[in-house]
C-alpha cells in the first residue's frame, strides 16, 4: 500500500509537494480507511481537486514516472533522455522523487530518486525494519562520470552493477539479471491513464485493450458486467469474443471485442461497445483499470476519473474501495476530477487541492487548512473558493 509520494521540481511544481495517503490516528472514523499490515491507517482514496491549469494532472505524473522508471526503463533507447521536464524556473536543479510504500507481507521500503533528463545523480532504496536501512545507493561522481554502488541484501553482482546506464533504474536493471528483490519490486500491480505526457485521451484502442484484458480474465468480466447492468445503462450483460483477423504479411492477429446485451420487450439486441454511448464506453474502459487492482491488490491512478459520466456515478465508482467485499485486497485509487459532489462523500485527510500561483504549482490536503472543522461542508466551503483550487472568472 502507499503511504505517500513527494516531489519537488517536477513540472508546475517547483516547491516540494508530498501526496500522502496517511490518516491521523486521531482523526473520526471514516468511510475508505484501513489498518495496513504494518500498523499505519491508510485511505483508500485520495481525491485531487482544483481549477482547470492549476497542475492537477501534473501532481499525479511523478507517481506515473516513478512506476515506469522502476519496472520499464531498462527498455529504454541506450541513447534516450529521461522523461523529466523540471519547473521553467528551476534553473540547472534536478528533481527529486521519494515514495514509500508497504508490500504484502507489512514491510515497508522508501525509494529516493534525484535525476535530470540527461542522467540519474542519485537513487536509492531503503527497507525499514526498526529503522529504515539502505538496501542500495547509487550515486552519481560528479568528476569521473562513474556510479559507486553500496548494497545490502540487494544481490546484483557488484561488477553488472557498475554497468548500470545512467538513464536506467538500478532495479530495472537488476530485474534484467535475474535479481530477486528486483523482479519482486517491479511487478508492481499499478493501473494508469497518466504518462509524463499526460492523460492518455479516450479512444478506439483503448476499448479493444480492455476487451482484452476481459477476455483473458472471466471473473473480472463477469464482475465487469454486472457493474455496468447494475449501473442504468440499458445494459443487460456484456460478452467479450476475440476474432483472428489477416495482416499484411500474411499472419493472423487476434482482436477483441466487447458486445453490449440490451433486453427489450419480445427480445434483445447487441452493439459493440464502439457503438455505445460515450458514457458506456468510458465506465467500461474504467473499469478495466480499477477491477483488476480491487481484485489483486495495488494502485489505480486516473486522471479526470468523471469523464463523461453524471455525477451521481462517482459514488458507486469510489464505494467499490470502501468495503471489504469489493476491496478484499485494500487497493487504493488516487484520481482528479472536477465534480463537487466528491466532496460530500470523503473527509478532510482524502481530499488534496491544487492550485497555481505565479505559474507554480502547489497541493495541500484539506486537513491542512487552519480553521476548517471536520464538521464544515467541504463542498460548499470549495464552491465559495474558502479553500481554494477553483477558477477565477
Amino acid at each position: 500500500m502507499l503511504h505517500y509520494y513527494a516531489f519537488k521540481n517536477f513540472q508546475s511544481f517547483r516547491e516540494r509537494t508530498v501526496v500522502s495517503m496517511e490518516i491521523n490516528r486521531k482523526a473520526p472514523l471514516h468511510g475508505w480507511q484501513v489498518t495496513s499490515r504494518a500498523g499505519h491507517r491508510l485511505s483508500t482514496v485520495l481525491a485531487v481537486m482544483g481549477a482547470n491549469g492549476a497542475g492537477k494532472t501534473a501532481a499525479l505524473k511523478p507517481l506515473a514516472f516513478a512506476e515506469w522508471f522502476i519496472a520499464q526503463s531498462f527498455n529504454a533507447p541506450p541513447e534516450s533522455t529521461i522523461p523529466l521536464v523540471p519547473h521553467l524556473l528551476g534553473g540547472i536543479e534536478p528533481t527529486e522523487i521519494e515514495l514509500e510504500a508497504e508490500d504484502d507481507e507489512g514491510v515497508v521500503w522508501r525509494y529516493e530518486l534525484i535525476a535530470n533528463e540527461r542522467q540519474v545523480l542519485r537513487e536509492a532504496l531503503y527497507r525499514k525494519r526498526e529503522r529504515f536501512n539502505y538496501v542500495f545507493i547509487r550515486i552519481l561522481d560528479a568528476v569521473t562520470g562513474l556510479y559507486s554502488i553500496k548494497q545490502q541484501g540487494f544481490d546484483f553482482n557488484p561488477a553488472e552493477a557498475r554497468k548500470v546506464r545512467s538513464n536506467a533504474s538500478l532495479i530495472a536493471t537488476a530485474a534484467q539479471y535475474g535479481v530477486e528483490l528486483a523482479q519482486k519490486i517491479r511487478r508492481l500491480n499499478f493501473a494508469s491513464n497518466v504518462t509524463v505526457s499526460g492523460r492518455a485521451h479516450f479512444a478506439t484502442p483503448q476499448l479493444t485493450y480492455s476487451a482484452e484484458q476481459f477476455g483473458k480474465d472471466e471473473l473480472l468480466r463477469a464482475q465487469m458486467s454486472k457493474l455496468l447492468s447494475s449501473w442504468d445503462l440499458g445494459l443487460s450483460n456484456v460478452m467479450v469474443k476475440d476474432f483472428e483477423r489477416d495482416q499484411a504479411d500474411g499472419t493472423k492477429l487476434k482482436t477483441w471485442l466487447a458486445i453490449g446485451q440490451h433486453k427489450v420487450i419480445g427480445g434483445e439486441f447487441s452493439l459493440l461497445m464502439e457503438q455505445e454511448s460515450s458514457g458506456t464506453q468510458s465506465a467500461f474502459v474504467l473499469l478495466s483499470r480499477i477491477l483488476p487492482v480491487l481484485s489483486y491488490g495495488g494502485l489505480a491512478l486516473l486522471d479526470e476519473l468523471d469523464s463523461d459520466l453524471h455525477p451521481l456515478m462517482i459514488e458507486p465508482i469510489l464505494e467499490l474501495f470502501a468495503s471489504h467485499t469489493t476491496n478484499p485486497t485494500q487497493a487504493q485509487l488516487i484520481f482528479t476530477c472536477h465534480t463537487p459532489e466528491v466532496l460530500d462523500l470523503l473527509q478532510k485527510s482524502q481530499v488534496l487541492f491544487v492550485e497555481k500561483v505565479d505559474c507554480a504549482s502547489r497541493g495541500y490536503r484539506a486537513d491542512e487548512i487552519k480553521g476548517l472543522r471536520s464538521d464544515d461542508s467541504l463542498r460548499a466551503k470549495y464552491l465559495a473558493g474558502a479553500l481554494g483550487g477553483v477558477p477565477q472568472l
